[in-house]
């Protein structure tokens, strides 16, 4: 089996998600994991003529970034992992893919609701979920039913999901170490003589995109990454969220310091925010980036748009090249703009959860192990069939089937596939390459770490003032982020509502507990 040398880890983005990161795995060629001898056991013991009765059902609720399928399609894939589950570890699945812009309420809503879902993910609210007593304390079971999952992260990596010395989540299994990137379109760079290479930082694109703007002028050439933000934000170096994310930071450590600050009031943030506000009045940006629910791939596969700014943990070429798949073959290229940087939500940002609310946590755990360690199972959760939803060449690279891309094929969750389960048993997608391995475990060894790895932040104190300061922070930010509104006026506004609603409270209690942590480390 492939697997990274175990990381320094105590640290995402986003995000980041983040992951929200395209799939361009360069793993795949891997033997398949042994189950443990007492899951081994618990499966021998079942009466072939009464398995009917002995399975047992779990939901597993998974965030897409691509179509979701329809019944029947989901059902044929649902039938083939069961086909492995059922004899493997006594347990059938029901797959239960969410659009990723529904995907936090949706999960929320359900189990407030009383719908079974078993099996969840974090998605950048690893501390909201275990502060809402969403996520059932694994700390118990994981060594019984989940070992081989166990043995393939280490301590190190674990450790980001135990809160409280109990441990609530396992983190996807991938490369941690997050950069930015500017994805571009290559066949119009190199009609325009653009040289992106000479683009190392985000102040260097203005220049790119005006020059892209003078040739295309009905061309917009900045897209969003997603709804909210055009991306500058993931530019700014050094930054840890301290169990927040991107979309809603509350206080800050900036760099090598530790002393928790007001993201707002940093000269970083003013500057990105005079930056994108320069590309929105000369009309460089898509007018609507801060309301868009299109997804940036969606949007780059549209005629009139030429670039993006995101966050991915994988090299620039392998970046473009699985992000080339999802648009139909369409001609991209990649250039890094800034530095990978971990942090304790690097890791459990991307991590799966058992629901508290699980009346079966034996068997849901027995599953997520599967997502780690079984090939098979991975693959078809990611692709779907082969020969229906995907390839494979005789060296082992995925491809579409001819004619097909993901926007076409019944079932791919390939957009998904640095936040479910064990990356690196993924099959590599055609055009990447199994070198950026290399890369990749080098970015995790050697991207600047925080001084505050391992460090989780419980708002429960501040519960009152973190809803209240989420309110204002989605109401301010997006347009911030996106260039629509005037920084100079905004941001003195938007300081003063945040102050009202607490978030200096919030700041306080932050480094309060840091102190304590870094006391204590």
């Amino acid at each position: 089996m492939i697997k990274f040398k175990k990381v320094v880890v105590a640290l995402l983005m986003v995000t980041t998600l983040i992951a929200l990161s395209a799939c361009n795995n360069t793993g795949g060629d891997t033997g398949k994991v042994t189950q443990d001898d007492a899951t081994q056991s618990d499966t021998n013991s079942i009466d072939n003529e009464n398995i009917a009765q002995e399975i047992e059902t779990v939901v597993y609720a998974y965030a897409s970034f691509n179509n979701i399928p329809d019944s029947e399609t989901l059902g044929t894939v649902e039938e083939a992992i069961n086909n492995i589950t059922r004899d493997k570890i006594g347990v059938e699945v029901k797959l239960l893919p969410i659009p990723i812009f529904d995907y936090s309420s949706q999960v929320s809503l359900a189990l407030q609701g009383g719908d079974q879902i078993d099996i969840f993910e974090s998605l950048g609210d690893f501390n909201t979920r275990v502060s809402s007593q969403m996520a059932y304390d694994l700390t118990d079971l994981v060594d019984a039913y989940a070992a081989e999952t166990k043995d393939i992260l280490g301590d190190e990596i674990l450790d980001a999901c135990i809160k409280d010395g109990k441990l609530y989540g396992i983190p996807s299994y991938k490369p941690y170490a997050l950069t930015p990137m500017v994805i571009y379109k290559q066949d119009i760079a190199d009609e325009l003589n653009i040289d992106m290479t000479q683009v190392t930082s985000i102040n260097d694109l203005t220049d790119v995109l005006r020059t892209v703007k003078e040739a295309y002028p009905d061309i917009t050439p900045l897209v969003p990454v997603s709804q909210g933000t055009s991306g500058i934000n993931l530019t700014i170096a050094g930054v840890d969220y301290l169990t927040d994310d991107y979309n809603s930071p509350k206080g800050i450590l900036l760099g090598d310091s530790t002393t928790v600050v007001d993201y707002y009031g940093t000269d970083e943030f003013a500057e990105s925010c005079d930056l994108v506000r320069t590309w929105y009045n000369e009309g460089l940006i898509l007018k609507d980036a801060a309301t868009t629910t299109s997804t940036s791939t969606e949007l780059m596969s549209a005629d009139n748009s030429f670039c993006y700014v995101a966050s991915y943990s994988y090299p620039p070429a392998d970046t473009a090249a699985a992000l080339a798949a999802q648009m139909g073959g369409q001609s991209l290229g990649a250039v890094q703009i800034g530095d990978a940087y971990l942090d304790t939500t690097s890791v459990n940002a991307l991590s799966w959860m058992v629901a508290s609310t699980s009346e079966v946590p034996e068997a849901a755990l027995k599953f997520m192990n599967l997502t780690f360690s079984d090939q098979e199972v991975i693959n078809l959760l990611i692709y779907g069939l082969e020969g229906r939803d995907y390839v494979l060449d005789d060296e082992g690279y995925l491809a579409y089937p001819e004619g097909e891309d993901a926007s076409t094929v019944p079932y791919t969750a390939q957009l998904s596939c640095g936040t479910l389960g064990n990356y690196f048993l993924m099959y590599p997608m055609d055009g990447t390459s199994k070198e950026s391995l290399v890369w990749e475990e080098e970015q995790n060894q050697l991207a600047k770490k925080s001084p505050a790895m391992g460090f989780t932040f419980d708002s429960n104190s501040v519960k009152t003032e973190y809803t209240s300061v989420s309110n204002v922070i989605q109401q301010y930010l997006p347009g911030l982020l996106c260039g629509s509104v005037d920084p100079e006026v905004i941001i003195p506004e938007f300081r003063e509502r945040l102050d009202s609603a607490g978030l200096n409270e919030i700041i306080a209690e932050k480094q309060n507990q840091l102190d304590a942590w870094l006391l204590s480390n």
